[in-house]
């Protein structure tokens, strides 16, 4: 299925592939962009299932444990960046900048996302797509660890970013995605947090960049806890959404924040995000 998206009189094509069957001078060269903290009994599960099409692991690592030792020791060739500013948005900005490869993935270290789904992305890469963002709410995808609470503020803010910008998408908040390097600068990332995953999904659309959705699969993380903190990253992620905002009608973004509140009025008791 394909839908598109019109902004400023640009059409963004939005590709949903419900069954799955250049910069760095080869082409389609693929970089995966993995920030790290504290993942040290994580990442041997990751890097061990890295496919073959990738080229190299560019690691952003703001660990105290023993997560770079562990790198090097399932794959040494692996490229360490310090991550300097704190969150998830700077780590990611710092690693798409030491990229050496045409193709850009990024994905998790905590094992809810199997690398083994990479080839799936780089295909419609290599076939014409410029952002090919994940998604675990259409055919073929879905998830084993979101809680009702964060479904319901996914869904929230997906409601809202599909009335702003025209489209209809089936996934925001998750941070499965590759791109093309050529249009790293027109995403404008400036997101320091969780955001920036739908900051690029947004980016990408008002740049009028070709999208394609594939069904991904979240797997529980493996071991430890989530850095991630559904109520205060949900709200920067609103206010992601609205600070990008199009210049649209009063109606429409009357609409959008209705969406918001239905899905905050879904979750009656508190939950453990």
């Amino acid at each position: 299925m394909t839908t598109t998206a019109r902004q400023n009189g640009k059409r963004s094509t939005v590709k949903r592939v419900d069954g799955v069957s250049t910069q760095s001078r080869r082409s389609g060269l693929v970089s995966l962009v993995i920030p790290t903290k504290n993942e040290a009994r994580n990442l041997a599960w990751v890097l061990g299932q890295v496919p073959p099409c990738v080229d190299e692991v560019v690691l952003v690592d703001a660990s105290i444990d023993a997560t770079r030792t562990m790198a090097f020791a399932c794959r040494p060739d692996v490229r360490v960046v310090d991550q300097i500013g704190p969150g998830k948005g700077n780590a990611l900005r710092a690693g798409f900048s030491a990229c050496r490869g045409d193709r850009i993935v990024m994905m998790d270290a905590d094992g809810s996302m199997s690398p083994t789904e990479i080839p799936h992305f780089v295909h419609f890469l290599d076939n014409g797509y410029d952002y090919v963002k994940g998604s675990r709410f259409m055919g073929g995808g879905g998830s084993l660890d979101i809680t009702r609470l964060r479904q319901a503020g996914n869904r929230g803010l997906l409601t809202m970013v599909n009335l702003l910008y025209h489209t209809n998408l089936t996934d925001l908040c998750y941070g499965y995605c590759a791109f093309d390097r050529r249009f790293l600068e027109h995403l404008d990332l400036t997101a320091e947090g969780f955001d920036i995953e739908a900051q690029m999904t947004i980016h990408a659309l008002t740049a009028g960049l070709r999208i394609a959705e594939v069904p991904s699969l979240e797997l529980p993380r493996r071991s430890g806890r989530s850095n991630l903190h559904a109520f205060s990253d949900g709200r920067c992620v609103l206010r992601t959404i609205l600070r990008d905002r199009p210049n649209s009608g009063s109606t429409r973004r009357s609409q959008a924040m209705r969406a918001i509140g239905a899905a905050a009025h879904e979750v009656s008791l508190p939950e453990h995000a």
